[in-house]
């Protein structure tokens, strides 16, 4: 990627970086309060997570996502280090992620040495594994799972006796289409072998504080706590009182959801009118689009626009001829991008 952005920084009006999925706007400012509450914390945090914060997740994976029966919570740093040491916390030999997909599942699966095998997303053809992920809404693609393929991938669960794990860190930004739902929703109680994974890094805009969740059968994470107690991987007292506050309120949720629905509008608009064809994009914070080319050619094409797009082809082969437009740029450098293609296609 390097060169195409330091050909991107050479445009007279400077570079619009939509290659990463990083939030830049502001972190609620009642987050924030309850951080700086809570910055005297002489005190080792607790694993499982403060009473206060154990009672937010538990009503928001109730009341948000569905959750009910038997399940328990644990709080993550974040949720990549949670991606990325599972196969190895629970010593998974074979591990399955689809075919495009975020590369920590496959690196996960690396750090571990465990079997690694790409998949489609019909769970009725997976090879038996110790873990199989599944994401919805998808990151790079934002395609969001039918209740049907949630269905299938809980019966390979029973069938087996595997661990799915439901990625589900972009449910709280529909777009368009079908409305993205939580495993623990479609599993009506029986949260036997499934595991759900949310991160607070999107939904609250919380990336720089690292805080996550993982909600699903009590007996599998009561596994990874032990390990993670003994590892020290703790959420810091500080961020629990972030986290708590946070999952208190679906105001900023909203309010954050909309913004990326009306940059997703405006930007493809102007995507389409140069060619490309958007595919899924139903959730999430992204636009997964083609011109029915290399990868490389259409970064090639925007970096001579000043604006940096990542390749398919870092999700998988089968991301060969698309890109990743994130969103997560502000309304002004939104528009700026959707300028500088319309004011391209007079030109040509």
């Amino acid at each position: 990627m390097a060169p195409f952005g330091a050909h991107a920084r050479e445009h007279k009006n400077g570079i619009i970086d939509l290659s990463q999925g990083t939030p830049i706007d502001a972190t609620p400012e009642f987050i924030q309060t309850a951080l700086k509450d809570y910055s005297n914390s002489p005190s080792y945090p607790v694993t499982i997570g403060t009473p206060e914060l154990r009672a937010a997740m538990r009503n928001w994976a109730t009341n948000i996502l569905g959750a009910s029966g038997e399940f328990d919570l644990l709080p993550t740093i974040g949720s990549k280090e949670l991606v990325a040491w599972l196969p190895s916390i629970l010593r998974a030999k074979t591990v399955l992620y689809p075919k495009i997909a975020y590369p920590t599942y496959l690196v996960g699966s690396m750090i571990y040495e465990a079997s690694a095998i790409a998949v489609e997303l019909d769970a009725e053809t997976w090879p038996k594994s110790e873990i199989a992920w599944i994401n919805s809404p998808s990151n790079p693609t934002g395609r969001v799972h039918s209740e049907k393929e949630m269905q299938a991938a809980i019966d390979y669960a029973r069938k087996n006796d595997s661990l799915v794990v439901s990625d589900e860190c972009y449910l709280s930004f529909p777009a368009t289409g079908q409305a993205p739902i939580s495993i623990l929703n479609v599993a009506k109680g029986n949260n036997k072998n499934l595991l759900a994974v949310h991160s607070m890094s999107k939904r609250s805009n919380l990336a720089g504080y690292r805080a996550g969740l993982i909600i699903g059968d009590p007996e599998i994470i009561s596994k990874i706590r032990e390990v993670r107690k003994h590892a020290g991987m703790m959420v810091p007292l500080p961020i629990q009182s972030a986290m708590t506050a946070a999952l208190g309120d679906e105001k900023h949720v909203s309010e954050q959801a909309v913004r990326y629905s009306r940059r997703r509008e405006v930007l493809s608009t102007a995507l389409i009118q140069a060619g490309f064809e958007i595919e899924f994009s139903d959730a999430g914070l992204y636009i997964w689009c083609t011109r029915h080319e290399k990868s490389w050619d259409s970064v090639s094409w925007l970096a001579e626009l000043g604006i940096l797009a990542t390749p398919g082809i870092f999700y998988g082969e089968a991301g060969t001829n698309y890109i990743r437009i994130a969103l997560t740029a502000t309304d002004e450098q939104i528009a700026d991008a959707t300028k500088r293609i319309l004011n391209s296609l007079q030109r040509a």
